[in-house]
């Protein structure tokens, strides 16, 4: 994930930052509690399409 694309994006519920999980490949906003899906390298901000984090995730902060 391009760091410039990563600095400029935020959730579109909560307008908080997101940041890049490597693992899921996937962004996610603790904020919201929600995680959005990349797609070919695209990254998709619909709420319609992100997932809800679960409580374990919400509270697992980034090292």
């Amino acid at each position: 994930m391009d760091q410039k694309l990563l600095d400029i994006l935020v959730c579109p519920v909560s307008k908080a930052p997101v940041e890049w999980n490597r693992e899921t490949n996937e962004l996610v906003c603790r904020t919201s509690g929600l995680a959005y899906p990349i797609r070919d390298d695209i990254p998709v901000m619909l709420e319609s399409e992100a997932r809800t984090l679960t409580a374990d995730e919400r509270l697992h902060e980034k090292k």
